[in-house]
C-alpha cells in the first residue's frame, strides 16, 4: 500500500501526494535521481554541504521555468550552497532547457525512472506521477531546516523564506 503524504492541487483540481512527508528537524533520507550523462546522482554525494532542493513539476512550464532560472541566479549569492532541481523530465529535456535557458550554477535532476525523491519526501503527484511544487533546505549535517510543499502547483514558492534559509547555513 502506498503512503499518503497529502494532498495538493493543479490547476485547481485535487491530487494526492504519495510518499514519506518531510518536516523540519527530520534527518534528509538519502534518494537517488538521474544526473547528466545518464548517470545517478545521490543526495549523499553533497554530504556536509547544504543543500536547497527545488522540486519541480516540470521544467517546460512557465511557472518551473520561473522558479529555476530565480534559483540559477540566486545561487551566485549563496555561497557555497548546492541548488538541485528535480522533476519528474527526462534527463534529455531537462539538458536541453538548461542549455537553452543558460542554467549554469543549478544541478538538474530527473526522478522519472524511480521516484526516489518523490516517494522518500512525499512530493509524487500520485495522478500525474509528476512531482509537488516545493523547497526542501538541508543543512551540512543533513538535518531538514526548511520545506515546504506548495498547495497549487501553478503558484510560485516562498522564494524569500527559502532563501533566507539556506543563507542562515553557509
Amino acid at each position: 500500500m502506498k503512503k499518503t503524504s497529502g494532498m495538493t492541487t493543479f490547476m485547481g483540481n485535487p491530487m494526492t501526494l504519495l510518499g514519506e512527508t518531510i518536516k523540519v528537524g527530520d534527518k534528509a533520507p538519502d534518494f537517488t535521481a538521474v544526473g547528466g550523462g545518464l548517470k545517478p546522482v545521490k543526495l549523499s554525494d553533497y554530504a556536509g554541504k547544504v543543500v536547497l532542493i527545488s522540486a519541480v513539476p516540470s521544467v517546460d512550464t512557465g511557472v518551473c521555468a520561473a522558479q529555476t532560472r530565480k534559483f540559477n541566479v540566486e545561487a551566485a549569492n549563496l555561497g557555497e550552497v548546492i541548488i538541485l532541481t528535480i522533476s519528474c523530465d527526462l534527463p534529455f529535456a531537462l539538458g536541453r532547457f538548461c542549455a537553452a535557458e543558460g542554467i549554469d550554477k543549478v544541478v538538474t535532476l530527473s526522478d522519472h525512472k524511480d521516484t526516489d525523491f518523490g516517494l522518500k519526501y512525499g512530493f509524487l503527484i500520485e495522478e500525474l506521477r509528476l512531482l509537488n511544487r516545493g523547497i526542501v533546505v538541508i543543512d551540512k549535517a543533513g538535518i531538514v531546516k526548511y520545506v515546504e510543499y506548495v498547495k497549487e502547483n501553478t503558484e510560485h514558492p516562498d522564494y524569500d523564506s527559502a532563501l533566507a534559509a539556506a543563507r542562515k547555513l553557509v
